[in-house]
């Protein structure tokens, strides 16, 4: 019996070292790790970890004043048959200038379309558009006021008690006065449509169209002198784009690559000029280019 208990005591001394023996092993490594990470004091984990707010506008219109741009030269600018006198920087941008003209002009920036040699892109320096000190550039655009006349609710027109409003449900192109220039099919010279797509405005103007009548249409977009040309046989009308109220567009059924648009001429819907072919990815450049930014606000 004494000796059992001899053999158990020996076998427990002998787990005991062994588990002596692997836990110092494991401590200094431990010990190791953490020595060799420097000590951090909670003021420098909140530096470590800070979030910064996105910039003000203040802060922007500031950042602005500090770029290093070319000292301002002179030009004109030429907005609603009016000349204004501007000194501006050719290294800033077309975006800018728009900032800046807005107390000049009346006109927010969103609304507002520069002419420098053409139509210019925001992102574009001044001088990168070809504006040289003397130059000039055409603003195009609308102001508030005339967007708020615009937008004012037409009256309403009270319904008669059980009448049907069929033509406001059906789509344009199975509405009578349309559905029969549709039958006739597109025109031997329309555009190819392209359906879900959106392109900028062609270089050259949009035709293979037909109006109201079956006869051919093109419109020619002149941003220079802020004119849309809506060009027949017969005649060109010279529309000045801040009088257009109002496009609307609808795809044709069973041909969706391409719409039926209505450029609203009058206070009126009665005064649009229906076009029908227009290719689809023209459709959102065309709405740009004559009302502006603005319409989607």
């Amino acid at each position: 019996m004494d000796a059992e208990e001899l053999k158990k005591d020996r076998e427990a001394a002998e787990n005991l070292s062994m588990t002596k023996d692997q836990a110092p092993e494991t401590t200094f490594q431990d010990a190791d790790a953490v020595a060799d990470v420097p000590a951090v004091t909670s003021d420098e984990r909140t530096s470590q970890y800070e979030y910064h707010s996105a910039p003000s506008s203040e802060c922007l219109d500031s950042a602005l004043k500090d770029e290093k741009l070319s000292d301002p030269v002179p030009f004109k600018v030429m907005y609603n048959k009016n000349r204004f006198d501007v000194e501006f920087s050719l290294d800033a941008t077309v975006a800018q200038l728009k900032q800046h003209l807005e107390p000049i002009i009346q006109v927010p920036p969103a609304m507002q379309k520069l002419m420098i040699k053409g139509l210019a892109k925001e992102e574009m320096t001044l001088k990168a558009c070809g504006l040289t000190e003397g130059g000039k550039v055409m603003a195009i655009g609308s102001t508030l006021n005339d967007v708020l006349q615009v937008s004012k609710p037409a009256p309403k027109v009270p319904v008669v008690e059980g009448a049907t409003s069929s033509s406001t449900k059906e789509p344009l192109s199975q509405q009578k006065q349309h559905k029969k220039i549709i039958e006739k099919g597109p025109p031997d010279d329309v555009l190819p449509g392209i359906k879900n797509s959106k392109d900028s405005l062609p270089p050259f103007p949009i035709s293979g169209m037909v109006n109201k009548h079956g006869g051919k249409v093109r419109l020619t977009f002149k941003l220079e002198a802020d004119q849309l040309w809506i060009g027949t046989k017969e005649r060109t009308d010279k529309i000045p784009m801040n009088t257009i109220k109002a496009i609307m567009s609808e795809p044709i059924v069973d041909h969706e690559e391409y719409h039926i648009m209505g450029i609203q001429l009058g206070p009126t819907e009665a005064s649009r000029y229906w076009v029908y072919w227009v290719p689809a990815q023209y459709i959102d450049a065309i709405k740009d280019a004559v009302l502006g930014k603005w319409q989607y606000f």
